[in-house]
């Protein structure tokens, strides 16, 4: 869930769980929270009911390395930019679980673009749970009508992100804005 995002222990399991109730293989890269015990960081039993599902990598993993595999089919983010961009540039439907800052706004827009789905929440408390994780989970990543939609919105984006003459174009064209607006002021 990237460097900045913190969850709490109770959040770490319902996301575990979400996973493993979806059914869906998995590769989870888990940073232990902190003040957390080890024997703590996963509910009881989970590597072991998950072994031959999922694979959970306490600390640091080659992300852009796993994101390129053939084998990934989606991708769970918590919507920063840099992780939204990431995904998207390997046109991996994603899996939305924003936490705080912008991630809200981009998972709202991406969800929009239908590049794919947010895990529920609850609407008092913003909490969510190992319902809405597999829920998500399964909505993005099971075959049929709706993944083949957010397969299509996520290449529709990777086309995108993935246009270097697009993004050359939108720094040339900011760098002149800059000199304009430079020159407009050393001439007053």
């Amino acid at each position: 869930m990237g460097s900045e995002v913190r969850l709490r222990v109770e959040q770490v399991h319902e996301l575990a769980l979400g996973l493993e109730l979806s059914g869906i293989h998995f590769l989870r890269a888990l940073r232990k929270p902190s003040g957390a015990v080890d024997a703590d960081v996963l509910p009881p039993g989970f590597q072991e009911r998950t072994r031959g599902q999922g694979l959970v990598n306490m600390g640091w993993v080659p992300q852009m390395s796993i994101l390129a595999h053939a084998a990934v089919g989606g991708f769970l983010t918590h919507c920063g930019r840099n992780s939204l961009i990431e995904g998207l540039l390997f046109g991996h439907p994603l899996v939305m679980l924003p936490i705080f800052a912008d991630q809200g706004p981009n998972a709202r827009q991406m969800e929009a673009k239908k590049v794919g789905l947010q895990v529920a929440r609850d609407e008092n408390d913003g909490s969510f749970d190992r319902h809405g994780v597999a829920s998500a989970v399964r909505g993005v990543m099971v075959q049929g009508e709706a993944r083949m939609g957010f397969v299509a919105g996520a290449t529709k984006m990777q086309e995108v992100v993935a246009d270097k003459e697009l993004h050359d174009r939108y720094i040339d064209e900011f760098v002149q804005q800059l000199r304009s607006y430079s020159a407009a002021a050393n001439s007053s």
